[in-house]
């Protein structure tokens, strides 16, 4: 059981969101607004956040930046917008999931599920390094350094950093770093553009030319490992 915080201004869904992850087994706060929800994560930390994009007043984009200013818990958006342009705003904020309404809240519980169950296993200890040029990815204190500065990363950018320089020299398929990097047998393939993106601009000299994280046309990304 993990307790799940909802934050969403449309009393209906929170209502059905709510129902479902208690019948799920969760330990579930909800909130109208932007503003009490972040409150509620001061009063009672929840390990995982289920955030409505529109909301008046503090919008679900500020709240989640605001919760990743302060700790990395996991943060599933939900929003009626459907575009890319919407989902690739909603990521590069921090989220980590993207739900567009209306949506099954069967699905919605199987990503809270699935989310957590990544968050779990990136508890288990991790010991040793792997190095790759000035690069050194430490599994033990779950950081990366570029030479001699710790690179500011999340934990799923982390995840997918220590993936690729694990294994250079593979290219691997969007739906593929989905499912061996976080996991999930579905989701949005968005996720993985966006944080490849801002893995550039943290491991790259120059992120409009990367060296190391290539695009494989037609396939993916591949890792090359420094010469």
């Amino acid at each position: 059981m993990a307790r799940v915080l909802v934050v969403d201004d449309d009393v209906t869904v929170r209502e059905v969101v709510v129902s479902y992850l208690r019948a799920a087994g969760h330990d579930v706060l909800e909130a109208a607004d932007g503003e009490t929800g972040l409150k509620a994560m001061r009063d009672a930390p929840a390990d995982l956040v289920v955030l409505d994009l529109m909301m008046p007043g503090i919008d679900g984009l500020e709240v989640c930046r605001r919760l990743r200013a302060i700790g990395n818990v996991p943060v599933i958006m939900l929003t009626a917008l459907g575009s890319e342009t919407d989902r690739v705003v909603g990521l590069e904020s921090g989220a980590d999931d993207y739900v567009t309404k209306p949506f099954s809240p069967r699905e919605l519980v199987l990503r809270v599920d699935a989310l957590l169950r990544r968050v779990g296993e990136q508890a288990a200890p991790d010991t040793g390094t792997i190095s790759d040029g000035d690069l050194v990815v430490d599994l033990a204190r779950h950081e990366a350094r570029l030479g001699n500065d710790v690179l500011a990363l999340t934990s799923r950018e982390f995840d997918l950093l220590r993936f690729l320089v694990a294994n250079p020299g593979t290219a691997y398929s969007r739906d593929e770093l989905l499912a061996q990097v976080w996991g999930w047998s579905f989701g949005d393939q968005s996720t993985v553009t966006v944080h490849v993106r801002r893995l550039r601009e943290k491991v790259e000299s120059n992120p409009t030319t990367p060296t190391r994280l290539v695009t494989v046309w037609g396939v993916g990304y591949r890792w090359e490992a420094a010469a």
